[in-house]
């Protein structure tokens, strides 16, 4: 039997996970994922009859292979689609016409998680929730992992890590594998670029009356770098109720990301009001938040480390492998990753 451990349940872990689970025969799968959700940034919640994607907002028809994932492998029952374009504006507010609106900007009338859990569904891999991966050991051929509560898990014959890039340079350092590699792989993988982001969630008891889905800052110099609409997705936000998804730009949320929480909230409520030009918008009857520290990769890794690990049985999966933040770009780096890992066993 070949046995993989793999460390987070984001989109390109559960990908790799499926093919793995698809194509190696006489496998067996182990998931290690520190939060209690699946799916990483793809991340949902639901606070009564409400839905929200408060992480990634949707996954673009931007990939052939990733699209007849979710519309032909994967059940379509509840994919929707996002309705309305996407709006665009500069450090004026000014907002008028933006992006194309004639692509797809799927998620599921239950949120974007779905994706993880319909991939890993169709699996016989076994996932520990709330296990947070502290240390990874080599032992001969084979590596180990060690939990934050002491546990060890393995020995395991590859290994697939999807942490964000800081997080999986931090593994690296402190591994236990004493290879010249291990340095080149460090200093590859922190060198990846990232800015955070600032989320605070607005609801209202009334819709609001807007041609677009969403609106973007395209030069990123204003305070707000992004504002959806939840309602747009069908099945997420009842009749006549509204609920803003607003993503604070990388300055701002650079700035402010260790303040006080309900401080950055009514911040980023008047914020919103007034590039939305509504004072209604100031009195939202609930909020929610979450601070991504590692939220989106402005830049690729260096590719000659990654590969070079394969032959380590050691396999890296996630956005920062290609350098784009976007579902579509992790969930293909997870399919191409695991194809070259079974190539390999």
């Amino acid at each position: 039997m070949t046995t993989i451990g793999v460390v987070g349940a984001g989109v390109a872990a559960a990908a790799a996970t499926y093919v793995l689970d698809q194509t190696l025969e006489d496998s067996e799968v182990t998931i290690l994922e520190k939060s209690g959700g699946l799916c990483g940034r793809a991340a949902t919640r639901r606070r009564g009859p409400v839905t929200y994607d408060y992480g990634a907002n949707y996954l673009k028809d931007d990939d052939r292979r990733v699209t007849e994932l979710v519309t032909e492998t994967l059940a379509a029952e509840g994919l929707v689609d996002t309705r309305g374009p996407i709006y665009a504006y500069e450090a004026d507010g000014e907002i008028g016409p933006g992006r194309d609106s004639d692509d797809h900007k799927w998620s599921y009338e239950a949120g974007l998680t779905q994706i993880a859990k319909r991939l890993l569904g169709q699996t016989d891999a076994t996932v520990h929730r709330n296990t947070r991966v502290e240390r990874i050991h080599r032992e001969g051929e084979q590596w180990r992992l060690t939990d934050a509560d002491g546990a060890s898990w393995g020995p395991f014959d590859a290994l697939v890590v999807n942490p964000p890039a800081p997080q999986t340079a931090e593994l690296l350092r402190t591994a236990d594998w004493d290879d010249p590699l291990r340095e080149d792989l460090v200093e590859a993988i922190e060198a990846v670029p990232y800015h955070s982001v600032w989320t605070t969630i607005l609801h209202y008891p009334f819709e609001l009356d807007r041609p677009y889905y969403a609106v973007i800052n395209t030069d990123k110099e204003h305070e707000i770098g992004w504002v959806a609409r939840e309602e747009c997705k069908p099945g997420h936000v009842p009749d006549g109720e509204s609920v803003l998804v607003v993503q604070a730009g990388q300055g701002w949320s650079e700035r402010h990301f260790e303040r006080d929480p309900e401080t950055n909230v009514a911040e980023l409520i008047d914020l919103t009001a007034d590039l939305l030009g509504d004072d209604r918008l100031r009195e939202p009857d609930w909020t929610d938040h979450q601070g991504w520290r590692y939220a989106l990769p402005d830049d690729a890794v260096r590719q000659g480390p990654i590969d070079s690990a394969v032959d380590h049985d050691l396999h890296f999966v996630g956005d920062w492998i290609p350098g784009e933040g976007r579902i579509h770009a992790a969930l293909r780096n997870g399919l191409d990753t695991a194809e070259k890992l079974v190539y390999q066993l």
